[in-house]
């Protein structure tokens, strides 16, 4: 069986836009949430992680980028945050040994640049799509996903 594609944009005029909805998205992750982070370098996965998982934190900390570390882990309100930079990786078996599969079914999971998933991309995760658009703050999100778990917290997320 099936499940449809399902798709949803959402347009930010500015960073603060674009965290406003990192953090009610956020606040509707649980444990086994797969989050897949695509576009161009600049075009503001790493700004919207850093809101997400800040707004998640029991206690605020720095949340760095991890293109030099890949992964880097924060302790959330349930379960374990992961937030991985995997635009160093060559290539899929490098994935398993960082403990990322692992981590699909037992933590809220971030995952920039994850064309360098392969076929180990959870079938079920959220896909955002970044993109520039027009002046640089603007940014369209265009949201995929096949698993309808996601479609009644999207649509709250969303929906301001």
């Amino acid at each position: 069986m099936h499940n449809r594609l399902n798709t949803r944009t959402f347009k930010s005029s500015n960073p603060d836009d674009t965290c406003a909805m990192a953090r009610r998205l956020g606040a509707l992750l649980n444990a086994g949430d797969v989050l897949l982070l695509s576009g161009d370098i600049g075009a503001g996965k790493t700004h919207f992680a850093r809101c997400l998982i800040q707004s998640l934190l029991p206690q605020p900390e720095d949340v760095p980028s991890p293109t030099y570390t890949i992964v880097q882990t924060y302790p959330g309100p349930n379960c374990e945050i992961w937030h991985a930079d995997l635009y160093r990786l060559p290539g899929p078996n490098e994935v398993i040994e960082l403990g990322l599969i692992d981590a699909f079914d037992t933590a809220i999971c971030l995952i920039e640049w994850p064309d360098r998933l392969g076929d180990l991309a959870p079938p079920l995760a959220l896909k955002l799509d970044f993109v520039l658009d027009g002046d640089e703050d603007a940014r369209k999100v265009t949201l995929t996903w096949q698993d309808e778990g996601w479609q009644a917290r999207l649509m709250e997320a969303l929906n301001d």
